[in-house]
């Protein structure tokens, strides 16, 4: 069994909601055959909690506009650290940079296919990478230190 039709027109707005609002390392899953309650994962993450909250308010947004959505269920708003977004048919996580890198949902999901996104949320690979490695030459540098 494979992702329907509809589930990969979910993701792929979503996909590119979360990038438009700069969300890092955007990737889909196909989940379809390993579980029986949804089709795909996709995941997104920022590295501040106001940004976690950006990303959702535009996934959920645009899918309600342009594919007329509403998520049944939405967690974790408090924190704004993990934010679930349960749309039956695909479930978004939107994850602060550290939740991202200590829950490690990839590694749990790797046998899964990769689903296609739109060349935007491509883009966004690397990022928290590229933004963990400039935020720490600022730190290097005020502290009067040398990073490499």
């Amino acid at each position: 069994m494979t992702a329907t039709d509809r589930s990969l027109e979910l993701v792929n707005t979503a996909a590119q909601a979360a990038a438009d609002k700069l969300a890092h390392d955007v990737i889909a899953y196909d989940v379809s055959d390993v579980l029986s309650i949804t089709d795909a994962f996709l995941l997104a993450s920022a590295p501040n909690d106001r940004q976690v909250k950006s990303i959702v308010d535009e996934i959920e947004e645009r899918l309600q506009k342009e594919l007329g959505v509403k998520p049944v269920r939405r967690e974790g708003d408090r924190e704004a650290r993990w934010i679930l977004l349960d749309y039956v048919d695909i479930v978004v996580h939107v994850q602060h940079s550290e939740e991202r890198v200590f829950y490690a949902l990839e590694r749990l999901w790797k046998d899964c296919p990769e689903i296609e996104l739109p060349a935007d949320a491509k883009a966004t690979r690397g990022k928290a990478a590229e933004h963990a490695r400039m935020q720490a030459a600022e730190e290097a540098a005020e502290a009067g230190g040398e990073w490499r």
